[in-house]
């Protein structure tokens, strides 16, 4: 599909934003080795979060989906059956990393396959502590999908990320939940803890510190009623949308407020953008509010060390910020951007360059100047959701229409982006 962007005047409304992705997995795949029917409000809308309900029928799960609302009729820690088929990550890497840890722990044998993007992502990270604790697993080329797990009784293990990582992180503690023992994970740089306060919300008996995470197994999770906030990582391409474009004002709706993944408003007050938190409440372990964006005068700025693992998702849409800042973006220590669904620093580079805007790249971020012109121009999304939303927002600053071609991207995380952003553009 191709989307075409005409710049127009001062964005303006209300946006309500899908669930958010992150928390969405999580809940998805704790309700399925809960006991009894848990059901997910505001269940996020993306395909990748569909894959983790797929993935988990396929383990013999009962899921009733009804728009936005889910219920999934769990069996407990050791309920799931082995599968008849591959289970089918499709684009999602959540899914398939965070799902091998429960994987890991089954008394059989599973096969893990992926689209083409998600079938050149490496697994390493996750095979490394997975056989530690006493599972066999098997890949493509010793690294990529598919990914087959044998499963085994699993020893508890004290782990140290390499790499400072969520998805790995919360690969492991789930992976902990079927081991007999206590199970702890350090890292270096905080990641988001959504997989923490869901375990916590399932009735896990987990203990948290600064770095460090710890589950004891074999655990018990009990079904829960549950409301997914909206998705922060949506949320970053309207607040800057509303920032570059001048005369706006957006007020985003049940936006999730983890301090984890409110790093993105912090570093965005850091840049000039003029936001406001409204109505702040906690629902389920997760603070949300609403938003408020207005257009800014924008000076840019450093995005490293453990800014980089805390903003990593939201680099695309931030890079469109720092060429129209007076000062620039520079990114460093995110090499992390180019094992995602495209290689994200060449595909931010490459889509600039085509739009007229100067960027220099290394092997672990970019530098952008500030003060830079959008140019109308046909970019591609290279199948990746982000860069598709990132440069939709670009459009929004460019001196003519811009054609995004493969915007359908969107709906792996957002399939209501395109209807939105027009509801917005005056």
């Amino acid at each position: 599909m191709r989307e075409i962007i005409t710049p127009g005047g001062a964005l303006e409304g209300t946006v309500r934003l899908p669930g958010d992705k992150s928390i969405s997995h999580r809940y998805g795949m704790l309700a399925a080795v809960a006991e009894g029917v848990s059901t997910i409000h505001n269940y996020s809308s993306g395909a990748d979060c569909h894959s983790t309900l797929g993935c988990v029928r396929s383990l013999g799960i009962e899921v009733e989906i009804d728009g936005r609302q889910v219920k999934v009729h769990g069996r407990g820690i050791h309920g799931w059956q082995a599968p008849a088929t591959d289970l089918d990550a499709g684009n999602s890497g959540s899914t398939i990393r965070m799902i091998s840890g429960l994987l890991a722990g089954q008394p059989f044998t599973s096969r893990l396959i992926g689209d083409e993007s998600l079938s050149q992502r490496p697994m390493q990270r996750i095979m490394g502590p997975l056989t530690q604790m006493g599972a066999t697993l098997t890949a493509r080329d010793g690294k990529f999908p598919p990914l087959e797990i044998q499963g085994a009784d699993l020893q508890p293990i004290d782990y140290t990320l390499p790499v400072a990582s969520a998805q790995v992180k919360s690969c492991v503690l789930l992976a902990g939940l079927t081991a007999n023992g206590e199970t702890t994970v350090h890292e270096s740089a905080t990641t988001r803890d959504h997989t923490e306060v869901a375990l916590r919300e399932f009735g896990v008996d987990i203990e948290t510190g600064r770095g460090w995470a710890r589950v004891k197994g074999p655990a018990r999770l009990e079904a829960r009623e549950l409301t997914v906030p909206g998705d922060i990582s949506s949320a970053a391409f309207f607040l800057v949308a509303g920032a570059i474009v001048p005369g706006s004002k957006l007020v985003l709706q049940d936006v999730g407020l983890n301090p984890t993944r409110a790093t993105l408003i912090e570093f965005l007050v850091s840049t000039g953008v003029d936001v406001k938190i409204l109505d702040m409440r906690m629902s389920n372990g997760e603070p949300r509010g609403d938003l408020l964006v207005q257009g800014s005068q924008l000076k840019g700025g450093l995005i490293e060390k453990q800014w980089a693992a805390a903003l990593i998702d939201e680099i695309p849409v931030l890079a469109i910020l720092g060429a129209v800042s007076s000062e620039g973006l520079t990114v460093r220590d995110a090499s992390e951007l180019r094992i995602k669904e495209s290689d994200r620093i060449e595909t931010v580079a490459t889509n600039l360059r085509k739009m007229g805007v100067t960027i220099e790249t290394t092997p672990d971020g970019f530098y952008i100047p500030g003060g830079q012109t959008f140019h109308s121009a046909e970019v591609e999304s290279y199948h990746d959701h982000r860069i598709a939303m990132a440069f939709a927002v670009a459009s929004l600053r460019a001196d003519g229409p811009v054609a995004i071609n493969g915007s359908e991207a969107a709906s792996v995380s957002f399939p209501e982006f395109w209807s939105t952003l027009r509801g917005i553009i005056s």
